[in-house]
């Protein structure tokens, strides 16, 4: 049977009471012959996300309708191959011990914080330095990259060819990420001073479009042209991403606002200052 998404808007939601609906599906579901595979919840915005195998997407959504009331305010086919790359899994984790069935599975929002990163005249660094070394100095740049991405826990969606795009679930680990990134690359130059790397970084935050394992629409376009409008060695982010930053905010310098090249409004743009 084909496997559907859908999405859910409930004002007021909680993890438990998301756990209780689901718990509700599963009660029904052999009624209509469809499966719950799993579901998300983005508590901070009161969206749910289900997984199910069903005939139909009418049949799923009688099924939700008996069991307590929530319909999807959309319903999508999906690949679950797809699902399981970015998101992990299509089946209900196992909750751990000693914790209460159901709420663990409930961790894992559509928001996003998208980041692009950039290296500086790649294309020169090879007529400068040769293929062999300059293929060595991209080495060296996707190690740095992925081991901050490793320790913050970013989803690296892509390789772009001289930089990458990745995915956070939080500003936090987003921005302290990319503050790792620029402090790597600082060390390293310091270390190398003959053959120094440099690298841009953007990052946007929204609720990204995913298909065939890779990320979408305007919160990844964004991300893109921040990355290109930030000088070498710059972090420049959007509003939403400094507005979702908790820690400190004396890191940001407004830098003012950009029309981005596609866009047809004028983008906030903050700094942030990585050294020291």
């Amino acid at each position: 049977m084909p496997i559907y998404m859908d999405r859910h808007y409930v004002r007021g939601a909680t993890r438990r009471a998301l756990a209780d609906a689901h718990e509700k599906d599963l009660a029904v579901q052999a009624k209509y012959h469809v499966n719950f595979l799993t579901y998300w919840f983005d508590e901070a915005r009161s969206t749910a996300f289900c997984l199910v195998s069903a005939p139909d997407k009418e049949t799923a959504q009688k099924t939700h309708a008996e069991a307590h009331g929530l319909i999807p305010n959309e319903i999508i086919e999906v690949d679950p191959a797809v699902v399981d790359a970015f998101l992990g899994r299509i089946n209900d984790p196992v909750p751990p011990e000693n914790s209460e069935a159901g709420v663990e599975t409930l961790r894992e929002p559509a928001f996003r914080i998208i980041m692009f990163t950039d290296l500086k005249d790649s294309t020169a660094m090879t007529s400068r330095l040769g293929e062999d070394m300059a293929l060595h100095l991209l080495h060296v740049h996707n190690a740095m990259t992925r081991n901050a991405l490793r320790d913050f826990d970013g989803r690296e969606v892509k390789h772009t060819g001289d930089g990458l795009m990745a995915s956070f679930v939080t500003a936090s680990n987003a921005i302290r990420c990319a503050i790792a990134i620029q402090r790597a690359f600082a060390a390293y130059n310091e270390s190398n001073p003959a053959a120094p790397m440099y690298l841009r970084i953007g990052l946007s935050a929204g609720e990204p479009v995913e298909d065939d394992n890779d990320l979408f629409g305007t919160t990844v376009q964004l991300a893109a042209r921040l990355c290109a409008h930030a000088e070498p060695g710059q972090i420049l982010v959007t509003q939403a991403v400094r507005d979702q930053y908790q820690d400190e905010k004396s890191r940001f310098s407004d830098m003012g606002e950009i029309t981005p090249r596609g866009f047809d409004h004028a983008i906030r743009v903050h700094e942030v200052q990585w050294e020291g």
